[in-house]
């Protein structure tokens, strides 16, 4: 599969995470984690939308590099930027936001980091896009686009914030 999806595409999956945690979470207080890079920049613009309530919300972003299983990354991106939580995790119903979901082993990381922050009474998994192709038994709780690739295709998201554009690019991988 080949294409594209531009800003309004972004735009709308983004509001449909921030309604449905809206409507699921019913008012409680909750905490957005967001996996840097571009997890994080998901989950502010889903914080923005859900300032709007009347309810506790915190916001936080968390650093995985050091918790990934795939060294090739670490090698990619060397640079550590180091995590943002500066509330208390104990007890808290914490939503993790990433952008993709794939193979499930961002997600595992992200849980292994957070163990390091606390021990949170419930966390959920928020994605911009779900891809499918799971390798680990993980699957998201809020999905703001589901998208249907082949495992073999490149998923590439660019956010404003980080990338100084919103569009996804999927692009179908061609052996050498």
């Amino acid at each position: 599969m080949t294409g594209t999806l531009g800003p309004d595409d972004i735009a709308a999956g983004i509001e449909a995470l921030a309604k449905v945690i809206r409507e699921r979470t019913d008012g409680r207080p909750i905490a957005l984690v967001g996996i840097r890079s571009r997890g994080d920049e998901v989950a502010e613009r889903v914080c923005t939308i859900l300032a709007e309530d009347d309810r506790e919300l915190d916001f936080g972003i968390l650093d995985i590099s050091l918790y990934r299983d795939d060294f090739a990354h670490l090698h990619e991106n060397p640079k550590l930027q180091g995590s943002e939580i500066d509330f208390d995790l104990n007890g808290r119903h914490l939503i993790l936001v990433d952008d993709v979901l794939f193979t499930g082993r961002t997600i595992r990381a992200a849980l292994d980091a957070l163990s390091d922050y606390g021990r949170p009474g419930r966390v959920e998994l928020a994605v911009l896009i779900d891809r499918g192709h799971r390798e680990l038994p993980i699957q998201p709780d809020y999905v703001g686009i589901p998208l249907e690739t082949s495992r073999n295709d490149h998923v590439l998201v660019s956010l404003q914030g980080t990338d100084g554009e919103d569009k996804v690019e999927i692009k179908e991988k061609t052996e050498p």
